[in-house]
Order: C-alpha cells, then sequence, then structure tokens
C-alpha cells in the first residue's frame, strides 16, 4: 500500500493507496506525530511519497522512515511520467507537478488544461504528453487581502454564498468585485484555449475549486484530488523505474528518493 503526504501552504492531505485504489483521503490544517502513528499502524504501508511547498516535518520523515522500505521526496529530479519543457524546472512547485502527473493519468494523451485554485490560481497546460507550462495568479483570498493591505481604507473581504452585482455598498463592491474578477478571467482561459485546441479537456481542483465549480459558465471537470492522485501515480511510476527493491542503494539520478530497511 502506498502512503501520499502533500503539504500546502494551508493544509496537509494524507491518503492512502492501494496500488490505484484511494482507500482513505485526510485533509488537515494541524497534523500532529499521534496521528500520523494511528494512521500508519491500520495500513500494511510499503511505498510513500512526500511532497511539500514548505519545510517537511521532522516527525513525517521520522515516522515515514521508520517502517516503510520506499520512501521518496517528489523534487523536479524526479522521474515522471511525461515530458516536461518548462524552462525552470527546478522552480515548478511540486504540487504543479503532481496535478500535470495527474491529469496525464486521467486523461491519456489529451490536451488538457489545469485550473488549480488555491492560495494562487495556476493555469498549466499540457499538450499530449508534454507540459508545456502555465500561468500563476492570485487566489480569492490573496485578491481579498492585497485590497485590505495595500489601501488605506478598504475592509477586509471574504467569499460569500451570495452577493449582489454591482455592489451597493463597499463590501459588497469588494466581494462581487475579487469574486466575479476571477470567474470571468478563469471562464476567458477556458474560452481562448478551447479556441485554439477544440476538444480539449479542463480540470477544476485546489481549495477554492469547490465554491468556484458552479459559478463558472464553461464545461470543467471536477477533481479536488488531482493532486493527490498524481502523487500516487509518480510513485507507482519511480517505483518501478527503480524496481522498488528495499535496502537498495539510493538512485543516483533521483538524489532526494531514498530507502530504508523495513522495521
Amino acid at each position: 500500500m502506498n502512503l501520499i503526504f502533500d503539504i500546502g501552504n494551508t493544509s496537509t492531505k494524507v491518503a492512502v493507496f492501494d496500488g490505484r485504489g484511494k482507500i482513505i483521503s485526510i485533509r488537515t490544517k494541524v497534523f500532529s506525530c499521534e496521528r500520523l502513528e494511528k494512521l500508519l499502524g491500520h495500513y500494511p504501508l510499503d511505498k510513500a511519497i512526500i511532497s511539500t511547498v514548505r519545510n517537511i516535518p521532522d516527525f513525517v520523515i521520522d515516522l515515514a522512515t521508520r517502517g516503510i522500505p520506499h520512501v521518496h521526496i517528489l523534487s523536479y529530479r524526479s522521474k515522471l511520467p511525461f515530458k516536461n519543457h518548462y524552462k525552470t524546472p527546478e522552480t515548478l512547485g511540486p504540487d504543479r507537478i503532481a496535478a500535470v502527473a495527474g491529469a496525464v493519468e486521467a486523461f491519456p494523451g489529451s490536451n488538457i488544461l489545469i485550473i488549480d485554485a488555491g492560495s494562487a490560481v495556476t493555469y498549466d497546460f499540457i499538450y499530449g504528453k508534454t507540459f508545456r507550462g502555465g500561468n500563476i495568479s492570485p487566489g480569492l483570498s490573496m485578491r481579498f487581502r492585497a485590497l485590505h493591505r495595500f489601501t488605506g481604507k478598504l475592509p477586509l473581504g471574504a467569499t460569500a454564498e451570495r452577493y449582489h452585482s454591482p455592489g451597493r455598498n463597499t463590501h459588497e463592491a469588494i466581494t462581487a468585485g475579487v469574486i466575479n474578477g476571477l470567474i470571468f478571467e478563469i471562464n476567458e482561459y477556458i474560452r481562448t484555449f478551447h479556441e485554439r485546441y477544440p476538444g480539449l479537456k479542463v480540470i477544476l481542483t485546489g481549495g477554492d475549486s469547490g465554491y468556484l465549480k458552479d459559478r463558472l459558465a464553461c464545461k470543467i471537470t471536477y477533481m479536488p484530488d488531482i493532486v493527490i492522485d498524481g502523487l500516487n501515480f509518480i510513485l507507482e511510476y519511480n517505483a518501478k523505474k527503480t524496481g522498488n527493491n528495499p535496502g537498495s542503494n539510493t538512485d543516483t539520478d533521483s538524489p532526494l528518493l531514498f530507502r530504508t530497511e523495513a522495521g
């Protein structure tokens, strides 16, 4: 079984897979050593992957390597199940790498636009089985905070299930401006890409994707767990490439891959 760690800016996702099948998935803002030990004790884990956009807590590595033979820390030097044409691969975030892998697995051979609406909004494009790059813009909460922080009198706004547009007061104006601005942005990205690439698959994911998915005018495929699915795909792919042989030497082509003796 596979243990998946996705450590993001605001929360951590942990999942367990049996091959390609997801057994459990947990999202939490605070993940303790005790909770991880309890999770590890329930499943016979033989592989793990850790993806993070920040520093990895020491207890995660300690516990993951204590009894799991094959542990992989995702980086740009990992072996990937797609061609990467990004000019600066060392700056490509692991969450974007994993999302691309998940998209390639879900729609092999297709042209795909991945929209990940989280702290930032990323637009990543896959042509066939090749990652061609993408764009990054501020996410919803970042836009609200920017209006509040970089102006003298504007209050801090927040998302709302219902709001009037155009706004009838300052709070409504901020709410409608930020939310509609991002919705218009996403719709136009999708429209433009569809014009260039008919038959394009559009995937929506990320922390704000649940809020946005029914507000968009364009057809999308909602895949909130695409990063987790992609991490599992990368883990399986690397395990096959390296033989998944517990206790063997570290793969010199992927120095962040390491293995330990079980037990």
